[in-house]
């Protein structure tokens, strides 16, 4: 399943908790209500996990619409680049941003990028008063979104890898099909198959269908120089 800018990569139990420690840990550090990791699903962008902070409004599952919504992550996947905005109250770009409904002017963000280079999502914080933050609080941000953006390598590898075993052993499947004796008509060389139902016990196919049906091979015909010759008179 993709979505409108990359491949869907499900997120294990284990790697969402250690997401949820670093909103966690982020939000603490930052001294801020909100912490997040937002994913873009579709159209829209919706909050994958949220700081357990106190007075955080934000809330996991929630979803707005992203392009032209005018949030400050929009802008932040829309540049591909960190956005920051200390007081949008005081900014006229971003004073009717739909945050603002929450209180929340002051905002910090990195954009993630998923293993094919489209835009996951972002990770950013954010406040109820104006601060302009600090690189060192900056560096920790970009530190946390680059341990996402490694797991989700990880969860790519992962998930590719499980795609090539199902592969793998769907091939094995239709050679073990063809493995053993065929039970074939002498004449018209149909292939019997085992098992059936009790109106029909035995059913038999062509070997064809039979061999394109468990190896995926297709068949065209001619006529071999001895065929040619019995039916046709031809050498």
């Amino acid at each position: 399943m993709s979505d409108a800018t990359g491949k869907f990569l499900l997120v294990d139990t284990e790697t969402f908790a250690g997401w949820q420690m670093i909103v966690d840990l982020m939000a603490e550090i930052c001294d801020v209500p909100a912490g997040l990791v937002m994913r873009i699903t579709g159209d829209d962008i919706e909050v994958f996990a949220s700081s357990r902070t106190e007075g955080n409004p934000y809330h996991v599952g929630e979803k707005e619409t992203l392009l032209g919504s005018g949030l400050y992550c929009e802008h932040v996947v829309k540049t591909r680049a960190p956005l920051h905005v200390p007081d949008a109250l005081a900014d006229e770009a971003w004073r009717e941003n739909p945050d603002i409904k929450l209180s929340m002017i002051s905002y910090h963000g990195h954009p993630i990028v998923s293993p094919d280079g489209d835009v996951f999502g972002t990770i950013c914080v954010l406040d109820r008063k104006p601060r302009v933050l600090e690189t060192r609080y900056d560096r920790l941000i970009a530190s946390f979104r680059h341990h996402i953006e490694q797991d989700l390598e990880s969860l790519a590898r992962a998930q590719e890898l499980e795609a090539r075993n199902y592969e793998l052993t769907e091939a094995l499947t239709r050679v073990r099909a063809l493995e053993g004796i065929l039970p074939t008509c002498q004449y018209c060389k149909k292939v019997r198959l085992e098992g059936g139902d009790e109106k029909d016990p035995e059913s038999w196919i062509p070997i064809e269908t039979y061999i394109r049906e468990r190896s995926g091979a297709s068949f065209s015909h001619g006529i071999c120089p001895e065929c040619m010759k019995k039916h046709h008179g031809k050498a």
